[in-house]
């Protein structure tokens, strides 16, 4: 794992902040909004009061990012800008969270927050560890889509409805419109059609072979059909048989999944160093798609690449 992620051991109880009655939601810029706070059309500025309706119950029908910030620290208002306009940018896919932690000790309490900025999705009420630190956009918006992916996989494929005005570069920081070559294919997914996801990507790349967008799609779709019901004894398959291509590959996926990049990627490219024949070309093949998962521009994949390569020359 990278330094910037994040993550704890142990749960993360939230059973505490509930929402006291007449506690109101805490739209961007509205009143009461914290100094420094980021504006958007998709961005909440949440209280321990407010909790419980502006993030847990808003996670059941889409993902929820929570920035924990704070105006102490340097970074958190750059990154908190950066979050924002990518909330407008993704259009409701997700729904940013902004909490004060000085303002609101219980909250960081909870996620056992030390240093600020963090950032910590929500789905269906459970938090799901994203990175910890200033991170810029390119970065940022890859745990975005490696966490959209997971939320499809887990079934929450709803857009969250706008909370708040737009942000004073909402209107540049605005997307064109969806390119409709690929409306099929993401109306299946978000209608959780993954089989007809799949069959609209596999017709687009035969009409267009090298369709960067479309094979990056496949891959994804393909991650979460394999992965959604995975046999309880496959890591000990995999961890009792090195060259069990199926187990090793399937807890690959897993691990790419939960957001362990370089656990999977270490995974595969060992399993290929063990193999040979028609077997290590398969691995190879499969590495090869997790690289499409998470993006050609990501460090981790261009380093697991060399090693890669090392391995088969």
């Amino acid at each position: 794992m990278s330094q910037s992620n994040f993550s704890r051991p142990g749960a993360i109880d939230l059973s505490g902040l509930r929402k006291p009655a007449g506690a109101a939601s805490g739209a961007a810029g509205g009143p009461g909004a914290p100094a420094g706070a980021a504006a958007g059309a998709y961005v909440l500025n949440v209280t321990e009061a407010n909790f419980q309706t502006d993030v847990i119950e808003r996670s059941l029908q889409a993902p929820v990012v929570v920035e924990l910030w704070s105006p102490r620290s340097q970074g958190s208002n750059a990154l908190g800008a950066v979050l924002a306009q990518l909330s407008t940018e993704y259009a409701g896919k997700f729904l940013l969270a902004r909490i004060d932690v000085d303002a609101n000790p219980q909250v960081a309490q909870a996620f056992g927050v030390q240093s600020v900025p963090v950032v910590i999705a929500i789905l269906r009420g459970q938090p799901v560890p994203l990175f910890q630190g200033v991170l810029g956009e390119p970065e940022v918006r890859q745990y975005l889509d490696q966490l959209l992916t997971v939320a499809v996989a887990n079934g929450i494929t709803g857009r969250a409805e706008p909370v708040g005005p737009a942000g004073p570069d909402a209107e540049s920081a605005e997307e064109p419109p969806p390119n409709p070559r690929y409306e099929k294919a993401e109306n299946a997914v978000a209608a959780g059609d993954l089989d007809g996801a799949i069959a609209a990507y596999e017709e687009l790349l035969k009409e267009t072979p090298a369709d960067a967008e479309a094979k990056s799609g496949l891959a994804r779709v393909q991650l979460v059909k394999r992965t959604q019901d995975v046999p309880a004894d496959v890591r000990t398959r995999a961890a009792e048989n090195p060259t069990d291509i199926e187990a090793q590959m399937l807890v690959a996926d897993v691990d790419l999944m939960g957001g362990h990049v370089d656990d999977a990627f270490a995974r595969l490219i060992s399993t290929v160093q063990a193999t040979s024949g028609d077997e290590r070309n398969t691995v190879r093949l499969h590495l090869l798609e997790l690289f499409e998962v998470v993006g050609a521009d990501d460090d981790r994949v261009m380093k697991a690449r060399r090693r890669l390569m090392s391995v088969l020359f």
